[in-house]
């Protein structure tokens, strides 16, 4: 499993060995080939699904009768954002910092079905300082009991602690459940620090709170039920965000209550393809509104294809992902169809040449005029949040893998963004505002 210098996805001869000495369970950490293995498999945050062709980047190992994996990658980034001068002043600014994660899991069989329990770490509160990173336009969460403008949040150091158990009610059917103190609920696509199309991006995407941002989040329970490319699940969870206390395993202002709920319906008709939509009814997400409840909706493709001719251990040279995404939050307690903030969002990530990644990833996501406060100051008295209109981002990036060390692997590269600044910002922001990071990727790998 160690001897791979030319690619990073585990070979499909490689898994059958490792399961050889196993109790069959089929799709288990195979290369999966259809809906329910790739579910069986729990590679994705919570229990979401990337199309079963997706590549996995890990290394994986036995003992006794349990199989465990290890995930994780940390980027190394400076970044530059920078707006028009205006008299009040220069949005942006530059950092020095690291967004970062690791995911242990381990699973076997137990009883009727298959245990999988896993865990997600980051240390972004100690590598992300002032508790956040410049990214011109984001908005979302407070710092320092500020709200975070032009920045994006560090990640709690515990991003997921969860069990999953899976039964095999047929060949065609699969029962699910999925416990989490913290952890993912049945909403919204794959988050962006784990889907493959933003794996090479190092910065945050600006509708995340639109499309994703319930990945960490309280006291999850989902159920769900497969059948052939089909899946619904429902999920009960804390709607209130997590704290400012990043380090520590504990809840959000309001509690821990299982107060919200979600639905999500998922398809996979091929294993290059994926969709879901959901739907959930949030209780008080963010801390600066406690009274606001929100309705959130989400819809999403992914399309994942393995490119070019394979090489001795039966892997393609290339890979192409692509993902688009709609998000919807609508305030439920103002009564106001007009507090609606929409965003959409399309990445692509090509490999080729078993280690080169080129990028793009395209936003027009609503924004509110929380971005015409200036960023550090406390939330005005009597301040209300309404929409003031959409912000277009163009991202492009590339980098190149090294391997560092027989589990390791290195990718410096660059991205350069540029901004497209509606009528009511560009007094404060000008009306093509870019950014640019440079970085280096270290990720996990066979």
């Amino acid at each position: 499993m160690s001897g791979m210098p030319d690619d990073h996805t585990m070979p499909q001869t490689d898994r059958q060995q490792n399961m050889a000495s196993m109790p069959q369970m089929p799709g288990m950490m195979m290369q999966p080939t259809n809906l329910i293995q790739a579910q069986l498999n729990h590679l994705s945050s919570g229990t979401t699904i990337e199309p079963a062709s997706t590549p996995m980047y890990m290394v994986m190992g036995q003992h006794g009768a349990w199989m465990w994996m290890l995930h994780g990658e940390a980027f190394v980034i400076d970044t530059q954002q920078q707006a028009a001068q205006t008299p009040e002043g220069r949005r942006g600014g530059d950092k020095l910092f690291s967004t970062n994660w690791i995911m242990p899991m381990a699973l076997r069989r137990l009883g009727p079905g298959q245990l999988t329990l896993r865990a997600m770490f980051s240390l972004e509160p100690a590598t992300i300082t002032d508790r956040q990173y410049p990214l011109l336009f984001q908005q979302g969460e407070t710092a320092f009991g500020k709200p975070i403008v032009d920045g994006q949040h560090p990640h709690n150091f515990f991003m997921e602690v969860a069990a999953l158990y899976d039964i095999r009610l047929s060949e065609r059917t699969l029962l699910s459940f999925y416990v989490a103190p913290i952890g993912d609920p049945a909403i919204g696509p794959t988050a962006y620090p784990h889907r493959m199309s933003a794996s090479e991006n190092p910065i945050g995407a600006l509708g995340h709170h639109q499309e994703d941002s319930t990945h960490i989040a309280y006291s999850v329970l989902t159920a769900g039920l497969t059948w052939r490319w089909f899946r619904l699940e429902g999920s009960g969870f804390h709607g209130g965000e997590p704290s400012e206390g990043r380090w520590q395993f504990q809840p959000s202002s309001n509690g821990l209550a299982v107060d919200s709920y979600s639905t999500r319906l998922t398809i996979s008709p091929r294993a290059n393809w994926t969709g879901q939509y959901s739907i959930a009814r949030i209780a008080s997400p963010e801390a600066l509104y406690p009274h606001e409840d929100q309705l959130r909706q989400t819809a999403s493709i992914m399309y994942n294809r393995p490119i070019g001719h394979r090489d001795a251990n039966g892997l393609t040279v290339g890979n192409w992902s692509n993902t688009l995404i709609w998000g919807r939050t609508r305030s439920i307690t103002t009564g106001h169809d007009e507090h609606k903030i929409n965003s959409y969002l399309a990445e692509s990530l090509f490999r080729f040449s078993r280690r080169n990644y080129v990028w793009t990833r395209i936003e027009n996501v609503g924004r509110t005029s929380e971005l015409l406060l200036t960023p550090g100051t406390p939330l005005p008295e009597g301040f209300e949040e309404d929409p003031i209109g959409h912000v277009q981002a163009y991202s492009f990036g590339y980098d190149r893998d090294f391997r560092i060390a027989k589990h390791l692997l290195a990718a410096p590269g660059a991205q350069f963004t540029t901004y497209t600044t509606p009528e009511a910002l560009q007094p404060a922001y000008g009306h093509h505002p870019w950014g640019v990071a440079a970085f280096v990727r270290f990720r996990i790998a066979p």
